[in-house]
């Protein structure tokens, strides 16, 4: 003996706008297409702490700090050079590029910034960095680069 699903009819009238019973007697609904918010690598939160490390950075230092986050292509460096180059003052800039997708991260510094700012240290904030988005935490190894390079940078020289 077969068991089924029993038949229900169902009456038009009580159906939403933009359905029908089709022949078969199944229900088509058209709706209303919405796509989805894009999703942001950032919380509220992390926005607000990286934009707070981003201005105490400049701040303390003198140096503008800037961070570039998204595809560098097949020439990371060049790049993030072109990048740095099309700031106010690029040689008191820090930019700091990040593209997770390709697993790069530059830091790129103008002349007066690579005076204050030693490859060592850079090298250091970079590798803080990367032990940080390697665990998932993107804003939070953002946040400690640049952590890092305002204290090898240290502070504005008073004039």
């Amino acid at each position: 003996m077969a068991v089924g699903k029993a038949i229900v009819a169902v009456d038009p009238s009580t159906l939403p706008t933009g359905a029908v019973v089709t022949n078969s007697g199944r229900v088509s609904a058209a709706k209303m297409y919405e796509p989805h918010a894009p999703e942001l690598p950032f919380t509220p939160t992390q926005l607000a702490q990286l934009d707070e490390a981003l201005t105490l950075s400049s701040r303390t230092t003198g140096l503008d700090f800037s961070v570039y986050l998204g595809e560098l292509g097949t020439n990371a460096h060049e790049r993030a050079q072109e990048l740095h180059a099309s700031t106010e003052r690029p040689s008191h800039h820090v930019l700091v590029a990040v593209s997770p997708g390709e697993r790069v991260v530059e830091i790129v510094t103008g002349e007066e910034s690579h005076r204050r700012l030693a490859d060592r240290g850079a090298k250091l904030a970079v590798m803080s960095m990367v032990a940080s988005f390697k665990e998932g935490d993107l804003a939070g190894g953002l946040v400690s680069g640049l952590r890092m390079l305002t204290d090898q940078a240290g502070n504005a020289p008073r004039s």
